[in-house]
């Protein structure tokens, strides 16, 4: 697929991949709205991306979801490609008491947000001679890290609903790519820093993954696996058990109050 001269959507674009794609996708030619929920972070990007259009909204809402349709729908409709990035990931110990009301958040804004978002978008871009949606899931999502289990599973639970999408969409004019980010040093990250086991080494610069993102619509690939991503999904498929085990050793004193690691 081209990557210039398109009309993009980027959820959670004030920051980390978001901002990158919005930056990267600019520069390429393209015309590009950005949502998030802090209107202060969506001005400061507008001031550092003059040619960004910004739209406060936040994925794990219906109502702002519908509200952004309507608006985008009349505003551009030639929206021809949906980036669904935003997402949040937090530790959590499950052996300590949560409130039951805020344990799913992460699935709220990772998996209902772009479930959501898609349903909202298909009329529209279904309207155009060819459209894009991009699911930005982890390589979490093919083996879980046990200090973050919701977020986990809300990225296992996006990238098999990704899969179901591309079946369902093969005979429309709408392509479904998702990137397989690995970790990356961006401050979805930052919380993880002083964590045992915690290898600032092993991250990816944001600016690397997007490039490969974009090198892909290009290529018109289904799936991207950057960096270590993609030892990643050889080694969930050779040795699952053992994956999980050696990322449940980073933060082992916060999940069991302890230094075990087993």
């Amino acid at each position: 697929m081209n990557v210039q001269k398109n009309t993009i959507l980027i959820t959670g674009g004030t920051g980390g991949f978001g901002y990158t794609f919005a930056s990267k996708l600019i520069a390429l030619g393209n015309t590009v709205i950005i949502t998030g929920r802090n209107e202060q972070k969506l001005q400061d990007i507008k001031r550092r991306l003059p040619a960004v259009h910004v739209i406060k909204s936040d994925v794990a809402q219906v109502e702002d979801i519908c509200e952004l349709y309507d608006h985008i729908a009349v505003q551009f409709p030639n929206l021809n490609m949906l980036i669904n990035n935003a997402g949040e990931m937090r530790k959590i110990s499950l052996q300590q008491a949560q409130d039951l009301n805020d344990i799913t958040r992460e699935v709220e804004i990772n998996l209902m947000g772009p479930i959501r978002m898609i349903q909202a978008f298909l009329p529209l871009l279904k309207k155009q001679q060819k459209a894009l949606i991009l699911n930005v899931t982890s390589g979490i999502a093919l083996s879980p890290f046990a200090i973050s289990p919701i977020y986990s599973a809300s990225k296992a639970g996006l990238r098999s609903y990704t899969q179901a999408l591309r079946v369902q969409l093969k005979n429309t004019d709408i392509k479904v790519m998702e990137l397989v980010a690995p970790g990356s040093s961006t401050s979805l990250n930052d919380k993880f820093m002083q964590e045992d086991g915690f290898n600032a080494k092993m991250l990816m610069a944001p600016e690397k993954i997007v490039d490969a993102a974009i090198k892909g619509i290009r290529q018109n690939k289904e799936e991207v696996f950057p960096g270590l991503a993609k030892v990643m999904r050889m080694v969930s498929r050779l040795a699952p058990k053992l994956m999980i085990a050696q990322a449940g050793k980073m933060g082992a004193s916060f999940m069991y109050g302890t230094n075990r690691t087993k």
